[in-house]
């Protein structure tokens, strides 16, 4: 049987990767990386987290993105399957230890016998054989020339950014204290996953000020694109309005200091485990475009972070996808050359989780097709199934732009039709149904 090639070891491309073979079809995994670099990540790692370390929320009742979690483990998602071997308290997030979570990903797949990872950067697309590009939103220029001249368009882009990593021993805990939101976690650990830092009234106005006038990364001439509004800088967020973090990633509420209960903070910087050794914590929603040195200047503002020693500061980098509504056909599949799909966050999706859900589907159905079958996507119920039809032809291709999965992207609940209903009520009916729809949807291949 002909191997199906994957462009990329990302997050999607190892899960398509781990699909296949688990489908008895050998698979061929190219990755530039690390013969070529880009500037985001730091080793040749597969799916490697360059941004966040986590997968947001795993309540699989009350939330889209926890449904996801669970179609990926019913499916036998390898990115899944490790990050929950990898995973570090959160509340009710699923958040992991990063360089471990990659590194198991890449152990499992070259332990896998029908995987072959193959070094080295692919320049041009294929015009035969079975593909999946999964290169993300930092695919090299070539790659994307290649990509623009097929299919006589360019690939849409916005800007994302990457929060900063603190050492945890350089966090003031006089100052700072653990809780999460709420106390929101089953165990004493996931109800302390956060660090948190209470700031004044006087203290955060003189945050925004600074904020607002450090020195930021300006964009080259002729770069248009516009941010995704799920990953703002936080100085864009601030120039917006003085008090947009305060009821953002600074809001205050569900927190008690511990140091004084009484004394309510007017904002609250949080941040989040990094990794396992609970040695690295990530600034939470503090992406930013500031300049390095701006970035200490300002950041050192946050009491409790005084003296903070940065594993990682922030950045800012262009993300390319395509408009998938008019390009991909609802296999995956490119309608100026079949023989390739795309995966993953370069196909409009925004986010680990729904990225690497691409890449589970793209897998399925090329193993599918390698061996002489047709896969269709799930139902549209599933949110895998509401993902698939969004970016190829459920979303107006003049508008389009990255998104996450929400429950406005699953169809109305007849049950919910003539009157609004709470979401106690909407939500888990919603997952319920996706459940049914996506067990059926496995049942049957």
């Amino acid at each position: 049987m002909d191997p199906v090639h994957i462009i990329g070891a990302g997050l999607a491309g190892s899960e398509a990767a781990w699909q296949i073979a688990r489908a008895g079809v050998p698979v061929v995994l190219h990755e530039m990386r690390p013969q070529v670099e880009t500037f985001a990540h730091k080793t040749g790692d597969c799916a490697e987290m360059v941004c966040s370390n986590s997968f947001r929320s795993d309540d699989d009742e009350m939330n889209a993105v926890g449904q996801l979690h669970w179609e990926m483990r019913a499916a036998g998602g390898l990115i899944m399957s490790m990050a929950d071997r990898h995973r570090l308290p959160a509340g009710g997030a699923l958040a992991v230890d990063r360089d471990a979570f990659s590194a198991a990903v890449t152990e499992a797949l070259r332990a896998e016998p029908l995987v072959e990872i193959v070094p080295g950067e692919i320049r041009d697309l294929p015009e035969d054989g079975n593909w999946i590009v999964a290169t993300g939103p930092l695919t090299s220029d070539a790659l994307a020339g290649s990509i623009r001249g097929l299919t006589g368009t360019e690939a849409l882009a916005f800007f994302d950014a990457i929060a900063p990593i603190v050492h945890a021993e350089t966090i003031d805990m006089s100052v700072a204290w653990e809780q999460s939101r709420y106390d929101k976690g089953e165990t004493e650990a996931e109800q302390r996953a956060y660090i948190n830092c209470p700031m004044t009234k006087p203290e955060y106005e003189a945050f925004i000020d600074a904020l607002l006038a450090a020195d930021k990364t300006e964009f080259r001439e002729g770069e248009t694109a516009g941010y995704f509004d799920g990953c703002l800088p936080i100085e864009v967020m601030a120039e917006r309005g003085r008090e947009t973090l305060r009821h953002g990633p600074m809001k205050p509420v569900g927190l008690t200091n511990a140091h004084n209960p009484a004394e309510k903070a007017y904002a609250v910087v949080q941040l989040r485990r990094d990794n396992a050794l609970g040695t690295l914590y990530n600034i939470v929603g503090f992406q930013t475009k500031m300049k390095y040195g701006a970035q200490t200047e300002v950041f050192r503002m946050i009491p409790g972070l005084q003296n903070a020693s940065f594993a990682r500061l922030g950045g800012i980098h262009r993300n390319s996808f395509l408009n998938s509504p008019t390009l991909l056909d609802d296999r995956m599949r490119l309608r100026a050359r079949p023989n390739l799909r795309f995966a993953g966050q370069v196909t409009g999706v925004e986010g680990y989780v729904e990225s690497a859900a691409m890449g589970l589907l793209a897998g399925r159905m090329a193993a599918a097709e390698a061996k002489g079958g047709d896969l269709a996507p799930p139902s549209g119920n599933t949110a895998m199934g509401a993902l698939i039809h969004h970016i190829t032809g459920g979303a107006e291709a003049k508008t389009f732009q990255p998104m996450n999965v929400n429950f406005g992207l699953f169809p109305p609940l007849d049950e919910m039709r003539g009157g609004r209903k709470g979401r106690k009520d909407r939500y888990p009916a919603y997952t319920s149904r996706a459940k049914d729809d996506f067990r059926a949807w496995l049942a049957a291949q």
